[in-house]
């Protein structure tokens, strides 16, 4: 059977991992460490490595790799901004796990807001200490506000259905947009202007590519209403931190909920409550009381886990089993200049 190396891998990981294993049979080995050109040899002896969105796969990581017979790369996660598509071009597959539960990560983004906006976080930390006042926890009602989308795929779909049962009013900027859906739903599809200039919450649902990179920039943020909300469970990228934080001293922007961060592959998912921060960005974020950041959980509930758990392995058996590849990523998409891979997908 496949031998899978599983790089930045934590207890949960194994527990949910081992368990759908029962139905496959795979030779599992577990790794903390992110995979990167130095922790890459641990894979060696392996026929695919499975990863995470804070595993570097770069075009050393791919040599690497590729160097030691590997030809499959599963992520066990959606995006893939991490992997050098050109270099894997015809030499290892990459495969994702494209839709393993939008509810959880849309549902986790209207947490965010929800507490953002009547401060239940700043609330419980008062009640506990006694302290029963409510000046400085003001909101605003979500209903007939206007809500910002950008990326209506699977996620932003699922929030939106969310937002308009709050009787909010949604407006969604895509690069594949479905007026069909739109009518069906009761959302209207706009230009990214239209969207700033409009919106009381602003949410990230696109995927990080070169040209969403900093989307939300210092430009972007000066067309915006005075007081909005954004909410970012996408990838960190999409956002500049430093504009952000610059809007946030101006008190342009309301608040700020952020499940990612821009150099999160150094911080999320490991505890440092007995060191420090050396970030000073990441620092800077943490003292403003308008900003609730989250370390990537948003997909991070038991059906997500399962979906996940059950997607990846899979995958990698279609793969070793020569079937048709479903979630195989499109290299095209990575790289403009390249032809689409034969039975590749673009998504």
């Amino acid at each position: 059977m496949p031998k899978i190396t599983f790089f930045d891998s934590k207890p949960y990981d194994r527990e949910f991992f081992e368990a759908c294993n029962q139905n496959y049979g795979f030779e599992l080995k577990f790794f903390a460490h992110h995979l990167n050109s130095d922790t890459a040899g641990l894979a060696l002896g392996s026929d695919a490595v499975c990863v995470f969105v804070n595993d570097r796969c770069d075009a050393a990581v791919i040599e690497a790799l590729y160097g030691m017979g590997i030809r499959l790369i599963a992520l066990r996660c959606a995006g893939y901004n991490n992997v050098d598509l050109r270099a894997a071009w015809e030499r290892i597959n990459v495969l994702r796990v494209p839709g393993y539960s939008p509810n959880a990560v849309a549902e986790h983004a209207v947490a965010l807001l929800l507490t953002l906006n009547r401060k239940t976080h700043r609330a419980y930390f008062r009640t506990r200490d006694n302290n029963f006042s409510i000046a400085g926890l003001l909101g605003f009602d979500l209903k007939e506000k206007h809500a910002g989308i950008i990326g209506a795929g699977r996620i932003g779909l699922a929030l939106i259905q969310i937002l308009r049962g709050f009787g909010m009013r949604v407006m969604a900027y895509d690069a594949n947009p479905r007026p069909e859906l739109a009518a069906q739903m009761g959302f209207s599809y706009v230009g990214l202007p239209e969207l700033f200039a409009q919106s009381d919450v602003i949410s990230l649902h696109c995927p990080l590519t070169p040209e969403t990179r900093h989307l939300i920039n210092a430009e972007s943020l000066a067309l915006m209403k005075p007081g909005v909300v954004i909410i970012n469970t996408g990838r960190g990228q999409l956002i500049d931190t430093q504009a952000l934080i610059g809007a946030l001293k101006s008190r342009k922007i309301g608040g700020a909920g952020l499940d990612v961060y821009e150099e999160e592959s150094e911080y999320f998912f490991e505890d440092f409550s007995d060191s420090f921060i050396p970030d000073d960005v990441l620092a800077r974020l943490l003292s403003f009381n308008n900003v609730l950041l989250t370390s990537h959980q948003g997909f991070f509930t038991k059906e997500a886990m399962q979906s996940i758990a059950t997607v990846t392995m899979q995958n990698i058996k279609d793969f070793f089993e020569g079937k048709d590849l479903q979630n195989e990523i499109c290299y095209h998409c990575g790289n403009p200049d390249c032809p689409p891979k034969p039975g590749g997908r673009c998504f």
